[in-house]
């Protein structure tokens, strides 16, 4: 016989299992019910596409949406106007924060077909930012609810982050101490799959590098000319030559913004905008000091001058496997969704255009729990998690297949299957963050790891340095 010290416990245990189940099914259901709600709130910023530090529609819908749920808003925060925070406190208790964004990329307009078809607009939401931020408000909604609902203590945050898109909004806001006094902050992305893995995204750093000439006749007097696109050219080439002595696990990319504007005028100005990226922030940092000496090389060799600018610079993104297998449980628990008639001839339409055959795994289902994930990308959550605990998941908002940046992720975005991945999203958000207001010992393990991970000599040393926002990087 058991005995009755043993037979209470396990009556507590289930006691409390079924309990929590019964609450993330009414998170679930309120949720389900407000589909039609969050979708519009999406739609209506795809239609906005807004580019970085320019989300003004973006900011304010979200704030509007916030504000009527009881949330408290903090608008203009780390001096971006389209920056904000709204918070809602139900006495003393953990701090969680939700991280959501909104802005557009520049030159990927396109309609809700399966085919390319330019909208007429300067942008599109081709890494899904309009899911993102709706998706993440919705599930801060839920959580207030429940600890209205509940009596659970502790404060829920949405945290208004503009500019991912290489204007690095959130590094501003970890700088101003935004998320300093925050026990663990919860995202998401869009993607191609339902997934939680812990893979880190590279850091980044980048920059605008202008060149000044000499303008001239082309023709008639060039001697008298020097050539501010011939330094671009030149640095180009330099960087390109230096590909093969970066470590092989670094990127680096580039485009001329500027090359100057008739073929019979020397150019006295061009521009050239570079990122560099690799898992560790101390390589990119050698990296782009490599790069500013070959702009300075070119400079010199074409009679020209060159200064630049630092956009962006973000770290990489530090991983807490404690709060991932948390998070890909709750991931787990809500599960993928199925296509409809119309959604499965689209989803086979675009596969077609990306040259494979349509695989929904991962789309109905969860993809495995992977330790050994890499992300090539890079992002200023990355900054987040070098200030608190950190945890994100991907969501199933996109074809499968379907790279990020690309005109096949705006058109998918701008229909029901990007507002069903966005959904999976909000509720595995919401599951985590009633997980850890219930069980503070996990926020603190999470904390441990951290601390841990992050090294007890850190000092937090932004890779914009002391610029202010780069507020029209996008102009």
């Amino acid at each position: 016989m058991k005995p009755i010290k043993t037979i209470l416990l396990t009556f507590l245990m289930a006691a409390t299992a079924g309990a929590q189940q019964t609450q993330d099914k009414a998170i679930i259901e309120e949720l389900d019910d407000r589909t039609e709600k969050y979708g519009e709130i999406a739609q209506q910023i795809w239609e906005w596409a807004e580019m970085g530090y320019q989300e003004e529609k973006s900011a304010a819908l979200l704030m509007e949406t916030l504000k009527s749920e009881g949330f408290e808003i903090q608008s203009g925060v780390a001096g971006i106007p389209t920056a904000f925070v709204a918070s809602y406190t139900n006495g003393e208790g953990p701090v969680i924060g939700i991280l959501g964004e909104y802005d557009a990329l520049p030159g990927l307009s396109q309609e809700a077909v399966p085919y390319e078809a330019d909208k007429g607009a300067a942008a599109g939401h081709a890494c899904g930012h309009h899911l993102f931020g709706t998706g993440s408000a919705a599930a801060a909604i839920a959580i207030k609810n429940y600890l209205q609902a509940s009596g659970e203590q502790g404060t829920i945050r949405f945290y208004g982050c503009p500019a991912e898109e290489g204007g690095s909004g959130k590094v501003y806001m970890t700088r101003a101490g935004l998320f300093d006094d925050l026990d663990v902050a919860l995202h998401w992305h869009p993607g191609d799959a339902n997934e939680a893995n812990p893979g880190a995204a590279l850091a980044n750093k980048s920059a605008k590098f202008r060149f000044k000439g000499i303008s001239a006749h082309a023709a008639g007097s060039p001697e008298r000319g020097r050539s501010a696109l011939d330094g671009v050219e030149a640095m180009n080439m330099m960087i390109n030559m230096m590909r093969e002595h970066v470590p092989s696990d670094a990127r680096i990319h580039y485009v001329i913004t500027d090359g100057g504007d008739a073929p019979n005028v020397v150019p006295d100005f061009a521009e050239v905008y570079y990122y560099a990226r690799h898992p560790k922030r101390d390589v990119v940092i050698d990296i782009f000091d490599r790069m500013v000496k070959a702009a300075e090389g070119a400079a010199m060799g074409t009679g020209t001058s060159v200064t630049y600018e630092m956009i962006g610079g973000t770290h990489e993104l530090l991983p807490n496997l404690t709060l991932q297998e948390l998070m890909y449980d709750r991931l787990q628990e809500v599960g993928g969704f199925e296509y409809d008639t119309e959604e499965q001839q689209f989803a086979k339409e675009i596969a077609t255009t990306l040259g494979r055959d349509l695989e929904m795994q991962a789309v109905t289902g969860v993809a495995p729990y992977n330790t050994s994930a890499r992300a090539y990308g890079s992002t200023d959550v990355g900054d987040v998690s070098f200030a608190v605990p950190t945890v994100g998941m991907g969501a199933a908002t996109w074809v499968p297949g379907t790279p990020a940046h690309s005109w096949q992720a705006v058109a998918c975005g701008g229909t029901d299957i990007g507002k069903k991945g966005m959904m999976v999203a909000a509720k595995t958000l919401a599951l985590t963050a009633r997980s850890l207001f219930e069980n503070p010992e996990l926020i603190e393990k999470a904390q441990e790891e951290f601390k841990e991970r992050r090294g007890a000599d850190f000092q937090y040393i932004p890779l914009i340095g002391d610029r202010e926002p780069a507020l029209n990087y996008r102009n």
